[in-house]
């Protein structure tokens, strides 16, 4: 297991410098993985991470876990809180664990040379016991995992916009298969179709 200074000088580079919340994102995985027993940085996807909002925390879970958005090992929720969820996919086990609210002022406990309460936590974090400074949960699912991971090459046609979609991620509306989008799930509203804009430039040409 690669040890924590190592993974704190990978998070800053990869993150652009080194806060408190990295600190703690990089704690948070490597507990996450003692508890349910796989070495990290994982090389391989078995361990699934859900973290619960964007930010440092998760840049320093993704690098102290291996997980990522793009090979479908990490996902992120955005409830705003630097909590995260560490399943294991072999056995479906998943502890959920969390800073505790204490550890900003314990901080400075481990930290008497800190002049300031940002430079405190960025110190006593690194140097707390697991203990102190987070809380662990094993929790149940409440979805099927096995349908979450879904299955590759796995595509299916949106019958409303005509978008491809991957991973199972379709949903049956009004008798037809489409995407979450078509379906009401949208974030966004089309103003302008710029594809008909530029095909229209491109035959002007």
């Amino acid at each position: 297991m690669t040890n924590l200074q190592t993974l704190l000088q990978t998070s800053a580079v990869s993150h652009g410098h080194l806060c408190p919340r990295q600190v703690l994102g990089v704690r948070m995985g490597l507990l996450g993985g003692l508890w349910l027993g796989i070495p990290l940085p994982q090389a391989n996807k078995r361990l699934l991470t859900f973290v619960e909002t964007n930010g440092c925390g998760s840049d320093g879970i993704g690098v102290a876990t291996g997980c990522q958005v793009g090979r479908r090992t990490m996902h992120v929720l955005d409830y705003g809180k630097l909590a995260a969820t560490f399943i294991d996919t072999d056995t479906e086990r998943a502890i959920r664990i969390t800073p505790r609210l204490s550890g900003r002022q314990r901080a400075a406990f481990y930290a008497p040379e800190a002049t300031t309460s940002w430079e405190a936590q960025l110190l006593g974090y690194q140097r707390m016991p697991d203990i102190e400074l987070l809380t662990v949960q094993e929790v149940a699912l409440n979805f099927s995992l096995e349908k979450w991971l879904s299955k590759p090459g796995l595509r299916v046609i949106c019958a409303n916009c005509g978008e491809e979609i991957m991973n199972e991620r379709e949903v049956w509306h009004d008798g037809e298969l489409v995407c979450r989008p078509c379906a009401g799930e949208r974030y966004y509203e089309i103003t302008q179709d710029l594809e008909q804009d530029n095909q229209k430039k491109w035959i002007k040409a």
